[in-house]
């Protein structure tokens, strides 16, 4: 299969875990240049006391700082159900345009309904800087990256393949955490199989980086594997398992599974590229839709 990016180029990858929503994002720099992305941010909320603050952001920044990259993109691989993006944060402090998958539209849609937007809530994905079609490349400096749909999870979620590096956003977890669910609102089983086939045909040797990871069985908090680990020991969909039986498993599973923690303030501000929606007096609220997730 030929890609539209050289896939041997190494890309420096530094991960920095946020334990209180169990996710990776992670700093990517180009080789050859200063230049750098962010994939999957992190803003920190007490959704208890409705208090938000940024000690991850700042951690992404003071490296980023630190180091003397420029910043090029900031990636969001999807819409995520269980943190806060920090994109537009980070964006004032380093710059950087912030990029997520065409379909953010549909999704937009969706939630738009579910959270009673009125007509100011555009839904054209114009909150985001750039909308990545399947296979459209970027450059993160002088190094290639391209953006990968892989829709299952949800409608717009996509695998940005950055030299030899691929950051999965919740299509896989480590081969022994196995796949993301399929059951929100625009999610399919189906589907997801598809995309992580998608996933799996890229080389053995990529190396393969989650967003989040829960430590299964105890085990450390891992989020770096390879296309051929996931091959052959991923649970949910390693060895050869059809598409049928992880259909079968992934609805079972789905229909045990609780709500993430933090799916309506999520949802809220992620599809508005990391912005916290405003009430009619201009101050930052949060709405709590009864029975409609």
């Amino acid at each position: 299969m030929t890609y539209p990016v050289d896939l041997s180029v190494k890309s420096e990858v530094s991960a920095h875990f946020d334990e209180a929503t169990n996710t990776i994002s992670y700093i990517v720099k180009d080789p050859a240049s200063d230049h750098c992305a962010i994939i999957d941010s992190v803003m920190d909320i007490d959704y208890a006391a409705g208090r938000i603050t940024y000690d991850h952001a700042d951690a992404l920044i003071a490296e980023v700082q630190g180091r003397g990259l420029t910043l090029d993109w900031i990636i969001e691989t999807h819409v995520h159900a269980d943190h806060l993006s920090a994109a537009p944060y980070i964006q004032q402090k380093l710059g950087g345009k912030i990029g997520v998958g065409e379909k953010i539209m549909v999704v937009q849609e969706t939630f738009g309904k579910v959270f009673n937007e009125g007509t100011e809530f555009q839904r054209d994905g114009s909150q985001f800087d750039a909308l990545f079609k399947d296979g459209e490349t970027y450059k993160i400096g002088t190094m290639q990256a391209f953006a990968m749909y892989t829709p299952g999870h949800t409608p717009a979620c996509m695998v940005h393949v950055i030299g030899d590096a691929a950051f999965a956003g919740d299509t896989l977890f480590m081969p022994d955490g196995g796949s993301a669910r399929a059951d929100f609102p625009g999610g399919d089983a189906g589907v997801l199989y598809d995309s992580i086939q998608k996933v799996l045909a890229l080389p053995d040797e990529m190396r393969l980086f989650m967003c989040h990871d829960y430590g299964p069985n105890d085990r450390a908090i891992a989020w770096e594997t390879t296309v051929a680990a996931q091959k052959a020991d991923n649970i949910h969909v390693g060895g050869g398992k059809s598409r049928t039986d992880f259909i079968k498993f992934r609805t079972e599973r789905d229909a045990q599974l609780a709500m993430p923690k933090l799916i309506i303030p999520s949802l809220q501000v992620n599809m508005r590229a990391g912005e916290v929606p405003r009430d009619k007096d201009g101050n930052p609220m949060l709405k709590v839709p009864i029975n409609a997730i």
